[in-house]
């Protein structure tokens, strides 16, 4: 396409110009000689977009712990750099992401994502190019599948659907024998949990008497959940992010459908009770950790990030804290900071004292660890049960 000269000198100038503060914002981003005295390690994340609670939180927690061990001296006397990409919720742009933090900023380590979806971008970047990555809370299996670099820290969805399932079936507040459930076609998360969840919920002698679909942004679901108050479920199981969530439990109360929603730890987030406010009462999710749990470790944590941030940490952010310890110790023990050394003292991860559990890295770089199953109530999630791996 051709342009007349003045539109080509602007065009240029602002060309120029956007050059100039990439360059500028970059800082030590542009792939010049690492600096001997400092680790960098990367996070790429959600820091606009729709589901933007993830990124922040989760960015909030791998501060805090970075700030913590440079405050202790830092890694065998190098303080640690921490470089954040916001991928927008977009999977092309996580995979630009972590191409950057591993070609460019030179990396010896990379945390993220939330989404799962999104995890799969970012991971085969890492994989091909031998760095190790983990993520704090992508529970979909086919993540660390991707290849030996990468990790997680948090439960995988065979385990979080079980529970979701046990609790639904077994529960004095749910006792459900018929289950609906209402999937987020386009998201590799929730169709991962929808599928794990009705077959253990079926395995337990329930059955699925509604199955219905919709895409992350949809505005109505009134045609989705009149079929579901047609097969009058005793639950209705939601496996999506709390965005959409919100917006079901208003429309189901709309349409008189008072049957408990039940869901997932994609539900996690501060947002949450401000859209869906009272719709939400008395449905469930599985989490990572409680606000409520008396433990010195969670209440310790809970005080720092309060005071920082002024508000309560979530989930989000208690894994992504839990992610960046769990590196920085295998970074201590580490041989050397080469992508195979690091990954090898990764892998060695066990009863680590985290804030959302004792966690143990399996033969599958998957995390072995309890969940938590919490009640909205006024808005705000409450502590119901504690669920082992095993049970």
């Amino acid at each position: 396409m051709n342009y007349p000269p003045t539109a080509f000198w602007r065009r240029s100038v602002v060309a120029i110009c956007a050059g100039l503060w990439l360059t500028i914002s970059c800082g030590g981003c542009n792939g010049t000689k690492a600096d001997p005295t400092e680790i960098v390690i990367g996070h790429y994340g959600s820091m606009t977009g729709s589901e933007a609670t993830f990124g922040a939180s989760t960015d909030n927690g791998i501060k805090l712990a970075v700030e913590e061990i440079n405050a202790a001296g830092g890694i065998n006397g190098k303080k640690v750099r921490l470089i954040t990409y916001d991928d927008k919720g977009d999977a092309r742009e996580a995979g630009t992401a972590v191409t950057r933090l591993v070609t460019k900023d030179r990396v010896a380590a990379v945390l993220g994502e939330v989404a799962s979806g999104l995890s799969l971008a970012g991971a085969p970047v890492c994989q091909e190019n031998g760095v190790p990555m983990i993520t704090p809370s992508s529970t979909n299996p086919k993540v660390t599948k991707v290849g030996d670099m990468i990790f997680r820290v948090c439960f995988i969805d065979p385990f979080q659907g079980s529970v979701c399932a046990k609790f639904a079936r077994e529960s004095e507040k749910l006792k459900a024998s018929k289950a609906a459930i209402l999937t987020d076609q386009a998201s590799p998360y929730s169709v991962g949990l929808q599928e794990e969840f009705e077959k253990a919920f079926i395995a337990l002698g329930g059955s699925v008497v509604s199955k219905q679909t919709y895409q992350a942004g949809d505005q109505d679901f009134s045609a989705q959940l009149t079929a579901i108050r047609s097969s009058e479920p005793d639950v209705i199981f939601v496996p999506g992010y709390y965005t959409d969530v919100g917006n079901i439990a208003l429309q189901a109360k709309k349409l008189g459908l008072n049957t408990p929603l039940l869901g997932g730890d994609g539900w996690d987030s501060s947002k949450l009770g401000e859209i869906g406010g009272k719709a939400l009462d008395g449905c469930f999710y599985s989490n990572h950790y409680s606000q409520q749990d008396p433990s010195e470790r969670v209440q310790d944590f809970i005080k720092k990030y309060s005071a920082k941030h002024k508000e309560t940490p979530d989930g989000l952010a208690a894994l992504g804290y839990d992610a960046a310890r769990i590196l920085f110790e295998a970074m201590g023990r580490a041989k050397s900071l080469g992508g195979a050394d690091l990954a090898a003292e990764l892998a060695k991860t066990k009863d680590f004292d985290g804030v959302t559990g004792r966690i143990s890295i399996d033969a599958d770089r998957n995390a072995v660890k309890p969940a938590v199953i919490l009640e909205m109530k006024n808005s705000q999630p409450e502590f119901v049960t504690t669920i082992q791996p095993g049970t």
